[in-house]
């Protein structure tokens, strides 16, 4: 498949079928174990972007923000056999670009060893790599 003919856009909401296909492919099993979840997670999300080639859904980025202050990029999902072609730059390039102005730009991520390179690829940096010190995260995992 020649990246020319994979289509990048914000004009799509996937089916429930689609979603459960496209995270169990890349093996996010704890999304699809509640499509109704799942499926109202993508539709509150501020911004989402699929990647289709013809009617097939290769990929999707979603963004949750205020619009002002704060840009939280949620859920990169590339099938597989696409990884490493440029889907996934080119997704998180449409979910961000509302956002190019907003000061914050995070996402809280696995630690796979691919998944480093690829947004630091993208400017993003560990926290505990920014500023000397300067910032702290935390996070909180319920159920």
């Amino acid at each position: 498949m020649a990246s020319h003919e994979i289509v990048i856009t914000a004009d799509d909401r996937p089916s429930r079928e689609e979603l459960i296909g496209l995270y169990d492919a890349v093996g996010w099993t704890t999304y699809t174990t509640d499509p109704e979840v799942l499926e109202a997670a993508v539709d509150g999300s501020t911004h989402v972007v699929t990647a289709r080639y013809s009617e097939d859904l290769l990929g999707l980025a979603r963004v949750i923000s205020d619009g002002a202050t704060i840009a939280y990029l949620q859920d990169v999902l590339v099938r597989p056999e696409l990884q490493r072609e440029g889907v996934g730059k080119a997704l998180v390039d449409a979910a961000m670009a509302p956002f190019a102005h907003v000061r914050q730009q995070v996402l809280l991520t696995d630690d796979e060893p691919g998944q480093r390179a690829f947004y630091e690829s993208l400017g993003y940096a560990e926290i505990r790599d920014h500023g000397e010190g300067r910032l702290r995260a935390f996070v909180r995992f319920v159920g």
